[in-house]
């Protein structure tokens, strides 16, 4: 029986993904074998010896400790792309309110007094105020084209937009969805001077905090608007405050409030709701449950942010999982502990990815613990498990 930790409501969808048969899914939990987390902060927080796995149900990871969890052997799981379409949608919706004057033509609706003959006057006389622009022949430029970044992307090109993009780490998967149409930028700077909106995509990192600053704001066009719905932090605020009040800037629309952005008539700030759909809440469980129950039963590796990507088709039997530090000689140091308790390894394979590496090896008889515990005992064994023993 696994056990699951979950520290936030996670969706239904995704905990049906854990059978009952075989796990204990629990708010309150001793000894679990792995947690499922949303926004909790588990920096401070005691993660038992027992954990194997943690699945964050959304993209972003900056709430879990996840170097002191490489450490001990544990994978991190994400949902990369599982919310894109609501961001997407929301992005979208930004550039809408932005052009248009939306929220603060709302707003001057809602604040009008009156007969209904007095506000229809009022009406008449305040909308010259809300003139606004149209998107078609516009450019965005699109930072960061990952799952979210890509949909945004091709969105624009079907709105009639042009768009210019940069991600110097875009993959293959990504490159292949993109529409061809997307323009290639140079760089940071060189998309920043040819777009009118800019949209992040990006994860916030020493490269990416203050991204846009005064310097960089001084490239960017006459008017152009400024698109966070990514990570506090990537936009210096004072600095997009600014090239507003100086009329740089024609509108930042933002997903984090603060006491320096919420009331600035050019500023348009929502409570960090980019993800907030059902139909997000429900992929990135059901994406994350699945990929911690494939890690926990049979080794299998997607989406984590620190454990390379690694699939061994399952044919039954046992099979040994060890995580261990990237050095050379681990394949063969477990492989002679096999060797030498006459276990043969039916089918192996071995990833790495930084200073990690996962090897997983189908055994044709179950190993003894004392076997298990001298793998465990070679030089840089981080975890060892056996699945399909009766152990597990």
């Amino acid at each position: 029986m696994y056990k699951i930790l979950t520290l936030n409501n996670i969706s239904v969808a995704g905990l049906d993904r854990l059978p009952r048969d075989t796990y204990e899914v629990a708010s309150e939990m001793a000894r679990p074998d792995a947690i499922l987390v949303r926004s909790h902060k588990m920096h401070d927080m005691v993660i038992p010896e027992t954990v194997k796995a943690i699945g964050r149900a959304g993209a972003g990871v900056n709430n879990i400790p996840v170097e002191q969890m490489t450490k001990r052997g544990v994978a991190v799981f994400n949902a990369p792309g599982a919310n894109a379409n609501a961001v997407k949608e929301l992005v979208l919706a930004g550039m809408l309110m932005a052009a248009r004057n939306i929220a603060q033509a709302w707003s001057f609706a809602r604040g009008l007094e009156g007969s209904d003959a007095e506000i229809g006057k009022a009406v008449e006389a305040g909308k010259k105020q809300f003139v606004g622009f149209e998107l078609p022949g516009r450019t965005l430029g699109v930072i960061g084209l990952g799952a979210i970044g890509v949909k945004v992307a091709n969105a624009a090109r079907a709105l009639g937009m042009d768009v210019v993009g940069y991600d110097p780490t875009i993959t293959v998967k990504s490159a292949w969805k993109l529409s061809s149409e997307v323009q290639q930028a140079l760089s940071v700077d060189d998309l920043l001077s040819r777009a009118d909106f800019v949209t992040f995509h990006v994860p916030l990192v020493e490269e990416t905090a203050n991204m846009i600053n005064s310097s960089r704001l001084k490239l960017m066009k006459d008017g152009a608007v400024l698109l966070n719905f990514a990570r506090n932090g990537i936009i210096d605020d004072a600095a997009a405050v600014a090239a507003l009040d100086s009329g740089k800037l024609y509108a930042y629309v933002c997903d984090f409030p603060s006491n320096l952005l919420k009331d600035h008539p050019r500023v348009v700030t929502l409570p960090h709701i980019g993800a907030s759909t059902k139909e997000a809440e429900d992929n990135c469980a059901i994406m994350v449950a699945d990929e911690v129950r494939e890690y926990l039963e049979n080794g299998n590796v997607s989406n984590s942010v620190n454990f390379p990507e690694i699939m061994l088709p399952r044919n039954g039997g046992h099979r040994i999982a060890v995580v261990n530090s990237n050095v050379p000689n681990m394949v063969g140091q477990i492989s002679t502990v096999l060797a030498e308790r006459e276990l043969n390894i039916a089918d192996m394979l071995n990833r790495s990815r930084g200073d990690i590496a996962v090897t997983l090896l189908d055994v044709d008889r179950a190993p003894t613990e004392e076997t298990m515990q001298r793998i465990a005992a070679v030089e840089g064994v981080l975890s060892v498990r056996c699945l399909g023993c009766a152990s597990d």
